[in-house]
């Protein structure tokens, strides 16, 4: 047993209490609900949010700086602390955004379960130190992502979203994988240290089949976090799928692929900056030109804000492109930043009810501003920030990205970025001009969960006031940057 362990001992399941305790925590309230509560009730969310409490809580315990775990194949250091901490932040506060839908539409306690083990497969992720660790965590989450996105089973639309992001995420992890198969087959090891070893000895020669693996891997990855040309799935999906979901979706596996990305172009192919920098730049520049033009045709609110993500999506691959400490640097801001506009602009929609039943369409929201002012207020604020207007957070996740693409030579693609981010505001000015000037429609149900008006003002005041106290989170991603690529 000992030989068959290798030197997996108590040290490992130190490092990775965090995900064993969410793993049993999401099991254990499983035979409760089984047996207790066939559906969602204020006291499953309570023990879910209760659950990321103390699941952040060990994640400062357990950290003992920068280590290799599990026989190598997991890795904790301060990038992996904070990519966890936002993740769980995240998924808080998707859940609070999730409350009064699960009470009203009478959902399962599934929702909540498989949202815990979907996160559980996140912080995995951030944590992985081997490709395949990587693809195993990849999967762990996006298994039950594909349940969640067809969780509503008596809606068309969301059953047709699961199926898409199913078939479409399968082809991606098949990419993923087959790129994994041939990096072990020219490279010898699939372990990140290996790989960077491997690759940075003087006088190595890169073979092309590892060139073609990577370049499978980036087109896998870019399947999950819907960047263009690999965003077909993202309209339908977010559009089809309950919003909660759709939330969801737009900010913790957006984050923890962005995070894996990050790792692996930044350790193990990290002297292969030459190869996969030009992938990385093109899909950047893709990614925020489809999403600044393609949004201005929409009518409906989360395909606008499925476009709005791609669009996101390019600006953080710009960071990426700079393949140094500062981009890496300014992607976590930009994501830390996004996970607040995010789930409050979703939340907004959330709010979009009349007479018990949600509505998605942008003319809906039209004079908004005369029949409930808070409410169009907030959504402005968010769609201000989205923008990239000052000094709304999202200004600063733009500003970052760009000052580390020009750091890096990369001046025309902060020009690219400059230009994208003025037509995209043209989109989110016209929700604001549609709420602040338009005849005003039907009001909306006043009525409203109270968990979910906390996640839309947490998420305003930060959006709102970031710029007040910006150090902690520039403070956190330095460190968390430079443990990355030191």
């Amino acid at each position: 047993m000992t030989q068959a362990m290798g030197d997996i001992h108590l040290s490992s399941y130190t490092a990775l209490m965090p995900e064993l305790y969410l793993g049993t925590a999401a099991l254990i309230l499983l035979l409760y609900c089984v047996y207790n509560n066939p559906r969602a009730n204020g006291a499953l969310l309570f023990l879910g949010l209760l659950v990321l409490g103390i699941a952040a809580i060990l994640i400062h315990h357990a950290f003992g700086g920068t280590r290799l775990v599990m026989n190598g194949m997991f890795i904790t250091d301060s990038f992996s602390v904070l990519v966890k901490y936002l993740l769980l932040l995240a998924g808080a506060l998707a859940l609070l955004l999730s409350a009064g839908w699960l009470k009203e539409e009478g959902r399962p306690f599934e929702f909540v379960l498989l949202m815990l083990l979907s996160l559980l497969g996140m912080m995995l992720m951030v944590s992985a130190a081997d490709l395949l660790a990587l693809y195993l965590a990849l999967e762990m989450s996006s298994l039950a992502l594909y349940v969640l996105a067809s969780f509503a089973r008596d809606d068309a639309k969301s059953s047709e979203a699961g199926l898409k992001y199913f078939v479409l995420g399968a082809l991606a992890s098949g990419m993923l994988l087959f790129g994994i198969s041939l990096v072990y087959g020219f490279a010898g090891t699939t372990s990140f240290q290996s790989l960077s070893e491997l690759f940075t000895t003087a006088g190595a020669a890169v073979s092309r089949g590892v060139i073609v693996g990577l370049i499978l891997i980036l087109i896998g990855f870019c399947f999950k976090v819907s960047a263009a040309p690999f965003h077909m799935w993202t309209p339908d999906v977010y559009e089809g799928a309950p919003t909660p979901v759709t939330a969801f979706f737009a900010t913790a596996p957006k984050l923890a692929a962005f995070a894996l990305l990050a790792r692996l172009l930044s350790q193990p192919f990290g002297a292969l900056a030459g190869q996969w920098q030009q992938v990385i730049i093109f899909v950047s520049v893709a990614s925020m030109i489809v999403g600044a033009l393609a949004a201005i045709m929409q009518t409906n609110i989360k395909r606008l804000l499925a476009y709005s993500s791609i669009g996101h999506a390019g600006f953080m691959l710009m960071g990426l492109a700079a393949a140094n400490t500062a981009g890496v640097q300014a992607l976590l801001i930009y994501l830390g930043v996004y996970i607040f506009m995010s789930a409050g602009a979703f939340g907004c929609v959330l709010l979009m009810r009349r007479h018990g039943q949600y509505v998605e369409e942008i003319k809906d929201l039209s004079g908004l501003a005369q029949t409930n002012p808070l409410g169009a207020l907030v959504f402005a604020i968010f769609m201000f920030s989205m923008a990239g207007i000052p000094p709304l957070a999202g200004f600063f996740g733009k500003l970052y990205v760009i000052w580390a693409a020009v750091g890096a030579g990369l001046a025309w693609l902060a020009v690219i970025g400059v230009i994208t981010s003025v037509i995209s505001g043209f989109y989110y000015i016209k929700i604001v001009k549609i709420m602040y000037f338009d005849e005003p429609a039907q009001p909306f149900d006043a009525a409203s969960p109270l968990p979910l008006r906390v996640a839309i003002a947490i998420s305003a005041a930060v959006t709102l006031l970031f710029f007040t106290v910006p150090t902690p989170l520039i403070t956190q991603t330095k460190m968390a940057a430079e443990a990355l690529l030191k």
